[in-house]
């Protein structure tokens, strides 16, 4: 059976995402990886991992700060040491915090000078709720820090390690109410997707999409419209990972990769459009892209390994980059949850040799490219997956099995013109010549 989509409030007649287990569900698997390591307590500064750990959130302008910090330590519940009046937000509308929630102020990424003294004021605030546990002694596990609170806590004579892969390890396997959301969050794309087939056409600029596409996700719900990449025309090869103001023309190929949050959770999510016609070069490259995409889902299932995975995908040769880490992200699987990239990552640079056993509850983004014998487009495509008790479930519904061309029609005196360039019919056989017939007015398929 599919996973449900959820309306976005509560309601009491029917069972939904329920926040509660979420908060309680995610902080009982990471206090159980800490029991188990070597650590006596975590320091996180990352924002995803404070969300994951306290359930607290200030929006995302605080999200590349490093200003807010919280300590887990052994047999303990979590504090949080937050920015100004947030710490008292979260006492009043945090019962799960309560007092536990502190005005802490850090670096705010080097805006507060050494002088001022924040670094040594972090540094005791730690020290003390582990002296308080006994746990001054043991290591401190930490996930990313600014040199002057790592130096401030060496000084006070504290033993600091990476705490990183624990809280990692703790993300890989999601929730039932973590998968809901990410499934949700993939659901709002659905939608912007179709909105912006339906308003491309030439003359449209790469960042009038990213702005149609920013509005139906906030309009849904969105939290953070974290990017979207609008790559269109002769700049879809080489891909450079950044919208631009260039003008779709006709029979211009146009790819997207949307990532936006819903309640913490992400998307990563690429399709592959052409505008008003399509090219038998695009088309064939768009049917190879498609071809490695499905040979990996198909191994999704649990027991299977990224190794598996990466195995049916090119080697870097094989489409113009002389190594693995060239052409890095352009054959590519990660994790996926409060952020865009988490265990296990699925590439041939490195999966081939150091690999994850596929295990139910985990969900991660497969994506593929495929550049055109044209020699400037290219076609990428992705589909974000849970791996399930007895397989998988794709998450990302936008259709994608075929090439869609968007924009409007084009008629000659003598009919429409035809969607994709006249080739003799041998030379290609696999291609159709035309958009299906019944194909929406706004465009179709090849």
């Amino acid at each position: 059976m599919a996973l449900p989509t959820h309306g976005s409030m509560a309601v009491d007649w029917e069972n939904r995402i329920d926040f509660d287990r979420l908060r309680r569900e995610r902080l009982a698997r990471i206090k159980s990886l800490l029991e188990k390591s070597e650590l006596g307590a975590l320091l996180c500064f990352d924002m995803n991992n404070v969300r994951y750990i306290t359930a607290t959130h200030i929006g995302t302008w605080a999200q590349d700060k490093n200003s807010r910090f919280t300590l887990l330590a052994r047999g303990a519940e979590p504090i949080v040491w937050d920015f100004g009046s947030a710490a008292k937000h979260h006492q009043l509308h945090c019962p799960w915090l309560g007092e536990r929630s502190r005005a802490g102020i850090a670096l705010l990424r080097g805006a507060m000078s050494p002088e001022m003294g924040r670094a040594e004021d972090v540094a005791r605030k730690i020290k003390r709720e582990l002296q308080i546990l006994g746990l001054e002694k043991e290591p401190l596990g930490v996930d990313v820090i600014e040199m002057p609170i790592l130096f401030a806590l060496q000084k006070e004579g504290i033993r600091l390690v990476d705490g990183q892969q624990l809280l990692s390890d703790a993300r890989v396997i999601k929730t039932q109410d973590e998968i809901s959301l990410l499934n949700h969050s993939a659901m709002m794309v659905d939608a912007a997707y179709d909105e912006l087939y339906r308003a491309m056409k030439p003359g449209m600029r790469e960042n009038e999409a990213v702005g149609l596409v920013s509005k139906v996700l906030y309009d849904l719900g969105s939290e953070y419209v974290e990017a979207v990449n609008a790559i269109s025309g002769e700049r879809c090869n080489p891909h450079p990972h950044v919208f631009s103001d260039r003008v779709l023309r006709p029979g211009d190929p146009v790819y997207y990769d949307i990532l936006h949050s819903y309640m913490g959770y992400r998307t990563c999510y690429y399709r592959t459009f052409t505008v008003g016609s399509a090219s038998h070069a695009m088309v064939d490259a768009y049917k190879r892209c498609r071809e490695y995409i499905d040979a990996s889902i198909d191994l999704i299932r649990p027991g299977r390994t990224t190794a598996q995975v990466a195995s049916v995908w090119p080697k870097a040769q094989e489409f113009g980059f002389p190594n693995e880490e060239a052409c890095f992200g352009l054959q590519f699987g990660h994790g996926i949850g409060l952020a865009i990239w988490e265990k296990p990552v699925i590439s041939r640079l490195v999966s081939l040799d150091q690999h994850y056993e596929l295990k139910p509850g985990m969900v991660f983004a497969l994506e593929t490219f495929w550049p055109s014998s044209d020699g400037w487009s290219a076609a990428r495509i992705e589909e974000e997956i849970v791996v399930t008790e007895t397989g998988h479930e794709v998450i990302t519904r936008f259709p994608a099995e075929e090439l869609l061309v968007a924009g409007q029609r084009y008629y000659t005196v003598n009919g429409p013109l035809p969607t994709t360039r006249e080739l003799e019919p041998a030379s290609n056989p696999n291609v159709r010549e035309l958009v299906e017939a019944g194909a929406r007015s706004e465009g179709g398929t090849v």
